[in-house]
């Protein structure tokens, strides 16, 4: 494997372990990372994200081949594993952190996000899904115990399941 052909992608879409979940389990990906985006304090905990004060997103961090996946078929697993058109949450997750996000790294990754969310839209489908660029935005990663859960626990996502609409 070629490092220079590693590339991230930063996704929220409710609970980070069921997006973890199918990121990781998916052609291409080398890592899926869960942890915590945009908020305003450095290095958050889960229980000071869990109330929902600190302006973090669940995330997960996708570290993947672009020889082997592309950053649009990401998008689209993104979109296929979660409900974006709910606007506080996912599931039975409801707050703040718990909203369906991507942040960008480049300008090629948002419109490559802004294309398949109109794409979403022309098939009659509201998109609550907001885009952030990650300048100045740092990954922050959760703790070990919400790593790699679904693997560790030998349970399936209650939250997330695969439903293509894109």
């Amino acid at each position: 494997m070629n490092n220079t052909n590693l590339q991230k992608a930063y996704f929220g879409g409710g609970c980070f372990w069921g997006v973890e979940y199918f990121f990781e389990n998916h052609k291409g990906v080398k890592s899926a990372i869960s942890g915590y985006m945009g908020g305003h304090i450095h290095d958050p905990g889960y229980r000071l994200v869990c109330t929902g004060t600190t302006g973090h997103i669940e995330v997960v961090e996708v570290t993947y081949d672009e020889t082997e996946v592309t950053y649009d078929e990401l998008v689209r697993l993104f979109f296929n594993t979660h409900d974006c058109s709910q606007t506080n949450g996912q599931g039975p997750d409801i707050g703040s952190q718990y909203l369906s996000a991507i942040f960008y790294t480049t300008p090629e990754q948002k419109e490559i996000a802004l294309n398949v969310i109109e794409e979403i839209k022309a098939k009659g489908f509201s998109v609550a899904t907001k885009l952030y660029s990650t300048l100045n935005t740092p990954f922050f990663p959760a703790e070990d115990y919400h790593q790699d859960y679904y693997f560790k626990t030998g349970k399936t996502p209650y939250c997330h399941i695969l439903k293509k609409i894109v």
